[in-house]
C-alpha cells in the first residue's frame, strides 16, 4: 500500500498544482458562469446530492454498465470470430473500423428518434463508441499467442479449443484488461453523450440542463461526478489484472 501511494505521489501533486491554477485563474476571471472554481463546484455538488447521487447518478451507471457489458460480450465474440477464420476477418474487420468513422453526435440524435428518450438509445450509443478497442485489442491479443507452443500441444494430441484455452486465452488476457480500461471511461462518454442529446434524466442531461441556466458550477458538477465514477471503475478493473494476471509481476 505504502509503495502504491509513493508510486501515486507525483500524479497527486501534478493533479493539485493544476487545481490550485485553475482556482487562481477562475477567481481572476470572476466569471463563475464561465469559469466555477473548483471550491465552488464542490459546493455544488454537496447542495445537489440529493438529485445527483439519487436520480442521475445511477441512471447513468445503468446505462454505462448495460453498454459495456454488451460492447465487452460483443467485442469478444467478433475477436473469437476473426481469430478463428481469415474469411470472417476480411468479411467483419473493415465493418468494425469503418463503424468508427460515424460521428458519435450525429448518430445519437438518430437513436434517439428511432428508441425514444428510454434507455436504449443511450445504450446503442455507449455500444457505438465502446466495442471497438475490445474487438481489435482482444483480437490482436489472440493473434500474439505462440504458434509453435500451439503446434506443441497439437503433436501430444491436443485439440483446437484445448490450444486456445491454453495458450491464447493466457495471451490474450493482458489485451483484454488494457481494452477494459480504455472501454470504461468511453462507455461513461458514451452515456453522458447520450444522456445531453435526448434524456430524462441522468449527469449528462443535468448537465445540459445547467447550462441552460447558465450555472457554470452546475455544469461542472456532474462532470467531476462522472470522472470520478469512471476512474473508480477503472481502478477495480486494474485490481482485477493485478489479482489474475500475477505473471506479469510488477510490470502493472
Amino acid at each position: 500500500m505504502k509503495k502504491a501511494c509513493r508510486g501515486n505521489l507525483p500524479a497527486l501533486l501534478f493533479l493539485f498544482a493544476l487545481l490550485i491554477l485553475w482556482q487562481l485563474g477562475a477567481m481572476e476571471l470572476d466569471a463563475a458562469y464561465i469559469l466555477p472554481t473548483p471550491v465552488q463546484i464542490l459546493q455544488k455538488l454537496w447542495e445537489l446530492r440529493v438529485p445527483l447521487f439519487t436520480v442521475h447518478l445511477p441512471a447513468t451507471m445503468g446505462v454505462t454498465a448495460a453498454g459495456l457489458a454488451i460492447s465487452v460480450a460483443l467485442g469478444l465474440l467478433l475477436s473469437v470470430a476473426m481469430d478463428a477464420s481469415p474469411l470472417v476477418r476480411r468479411m467483419i474487420y473493415p465493418v468494425v473500423v469503418a463503424s468508427q468513422t460515424i460521428p458519435t453526435t450525429a448518430i445519437a440524435p438518430l437513436f434517439v428518434l428511432w428508441f425514444g428518450y428510454g434507455i436504449w438509445s443511450k445504450v446503442l450509443v455507449t455500444i457505438l463508441i465502446t466495442f471497438f478497442p475490445v474487438a481489435i485489442t482482444v483480437y490482436d491479443g489472440l493473434r500474439s499467442a505462440n504458434q509453435e507452443m500451439i503446434e506443441l500441444l497439437r503433436t501430444y494430441g491436443a485439440g483446437r479449443w484445448a490450444a486456445f484455452r491454453r495458450v491464447k486465452i493466457p495471451c490474450a488476457l493482458p489485451y483484454f484488461f488494457s481494452a477494459l480500461k480504455m472501454a470504461i471511461p468511453m462507455s461513461v462518454i458514451g452515456a453522458a453523450i447520450g444522456e445531453w442529446l435526448g434524456a430524462q434524466s441522468g449527469l449528462g442531461y443535468f448537465s445540459r440542463r445547467m447550462m441552460t441556466q447558465l450555472d457554470g458550477a452546475g455544469v461542472f458538477a456532474p462532470i467531476v461526478l462522472l470522472s470520478a465514477a469512471a476512474m473508480l471503475a477503472a481502478g477495480l478493473a486494474a485490481l482485477a489484472e493485478r489479482r489474475l494476471i500475477r505473471w506479469r509481476g510488477e510490470s502493472l
